[in-house]
């Protein structure tokens, strides 16, 4: 055994570690998908593979040469490299790889297969396996988006496994809980926020739990049962989220809703659902489910993905416009919004500090759920007045230099993305900046919703930054086309950059709309 060439094996190995870091991240940014990683992969790090199979080459050429000195050097830089790498990238990511059970399990694979093929050379470096073994660990180490997959591919029969552990004991939880009313909410956009705003209403009369942030996988549905339902609790309000079809029947089999909310159905995560039908079929996956058990599910009838198909779902109870459930009256200031409610022949009067079409419509849902629940006209009021803007979905909050932020951060979907420039709209006599990297996953739609978006932006906004060079081209179509000044027109890489422009001319005269924040893997 050639001391030097196993302790380059080690070296090369402890860097894999550190560039999985960016792997991983992606990964899960793309909920463990490996089609979508292998996009995102074939999109954006196409260079930096060309740049570590060059590496690959340039060792293998002199492990042939036996220069194992400079194999050992070169892995100490390349050790350093993604050192400083994968900490730079932990500081400036918008959002961080989460160390979560699964990925310590993904790392902790990585290193076993890497530490497996080093102890091979190590007992047989004068044989054909231990030669294989010096081939298998530079190919895993220099060429890391190969290990990301080798791993997700061999932890798949585990995380199966383990996965559906947690969800039989979910639904032993669930049975012990004989009078637990259940109540699914989903939507193409709206879900998290009606989620927040009915769990604050409903608990003016029940003890309710809800899932957390946006837990709306199954898994992370599982986890808030496991861990929050009590015996004291009345009610569980369940957000269901999809990317593709089956996956809201997938959570309703584990929870079984008495009650449901269809927030919308629009052009999102077209990519995966290929058409708005699919997206309605899966969405109304919970009216099904609802339904099956003689429960009451409201449906938007103001989205036009469920009022062109209001046939097909004529159990459910609509609310919106023409309907028995609808807000009237609605009017915006620098406080919030007042409007009217009419829930079923009542009127209440509500003020709220939430903005935008959408959140009156939430509200407006979550209302009427509740009065169906018999919760009181006044314990409705009240709860509205109390709610607080759900962080990043058109926050309104004070900003640097006096101005003001609306944080639309998590808005992801083409009709919240233009609401929330009206909204922006409405604030007359002050300076309207936007900031946006515009919309994804799309499918064939994504250009003409991007242009839609940069169109609205151009009517109503003094200052208009974009984020992502190559993305931003059809938004910057959009705003030429309008005839907005180009010298306002901003094009950068990245948030920071985009701060850096708007930061120098911000102040109480100013407001700023923040619209989508979008993840690493989509930013270039």
């Amino acid at each position: 055994m050639n001391i030097l060439v196993a302790l380059s094996l080690i070296v090369l190995s402890v860097s894999a570690i550190f560039s999985l870091y960016y792997q991983y991240q992606m990964l899960q940014q793309n909920s463990y998908y490996l089609s979508r990683f292998f996009t995102w992969l074939k999109d954006s790090y196409v260079l930096y593979v060309c740049g570590e199979t060059f590496l690959y080459c340039i060792i293998s050429v002199m492990y042939l040469k036996r220069s194992y000195i400079t194999i050992t050097v070169l892995g100490l830089i390349v050790l350093a490299f993604r050192i400083a790498v994968a900490l730079r990238i932990k500081k400036r990511v918008i959002k961080p790889l989460v160390f979560t059970a699964r990925v310590k399990r993904l790392y902790a694979t990585s290193v076993l297969i890497l530490g497996i093929t080093i102890v091979l050379y190590c007992l047989f470096s004068r044989k054909a396996v231990g030669q294989a073994a010096v081939i298998a660990v530079y190919v895993l180490s220099l060429v890391t988006p190969i290990i990301c997959m080798l791993t997700r591919i061999i932890n798949s029969p585990v995380e199966y496994f383990i996965g559906r552990y947690y969800i039989n004991d979910a639904k032993r939880i669930l049975k012990s809980h004989k009078d637990l009313k259940v109540i699914g909410i989903t939507g193409s956009y709206g879900k998290t926020t009606t989620k927040f705003i009915l769990n604050r209403i409903l608990s003016e009369k029940y003890n309710t739990v809800c899932t957390p942030q946006s837990f709306n996988t199954p898994l992370g549905v599982v986890r808030t049962i496991r861990e929050k339902l009590k015996n004291e609790t009345e009610i569980f309000i369940c957000e269901m989220g999809a990317k593709k079809v089956g996956d809201i029947k997938e959570i309703c089999d584990i929870v079984n809703p008495q009650y449901g909310i269809i927030t919308s159905v629009g052009e999102q995560h077209l990519d995966t659902f290929r058409s708005v039908d699919n997206v309605f079929k899966t969405k109304f996956e919970l009216y099904n489910a609802v339904m099956s058990v003689d429960g009451i599910c409201l449906a938007n009838i103001e989205s036009k993905g469920i009022y062109d198909r209001k046939h097909k779902c004529e159990k459910a109870v609509f609310f919106g416009e023409g309907t028995k459930y609808y807000a009237d009256n609605i009017k915006y200031s620098s406080c919030g919004s007042t409007f009217d409610l009419h829930l079923d022949g009542k009127l209440i009067s509500v003020t709220s500090k939430l903005l935008g079409k959408h959140s009156v419509a939430d509200i407006l849902s979550a209302a009427a759920l509740a009065d169906i629940l018999g919760v009181p006209d006044i314990d409705i009021k009240f709860a509205i007045s109390s709610l607080t803007p759900t962080e990043h979905r058109l926050e309104l909050k004070t900003f640097k230099g006096g101005s003001l932020l609306i944080d639309d951060a998590y808005n992801s979907n083409p009709e919240g993305c233009i609401e929330a420039v009206n909204v922006l709209g409405s604030f007359e006599g002050m300076k309207k900046v936007i900031i946006t990297p515009g919309l994804v996953e799309l499918g064939e739609r994504e250009y003409d919703c991007n242009y839609s978006l940069g169109k609205a932006a151009a009517s109503v906004c003094d200052i208009i930054i974009l984020v992502g060079k190559n993305r931003s081209v059809p938004l910057k179509n959009g705003v030429s086309d309008i005839g907005f000044k180009m010298e306002n027109l901003y094009i950068v890489s990245s948030f920071k950059e985009a701060m850096d422009i708007y930061l120098p001319i911000a102040d109480k005269n100013s407001i700023l709309l923040i619209e989508n924040d979008l993840p690493d893997n989509y930013l270039n």
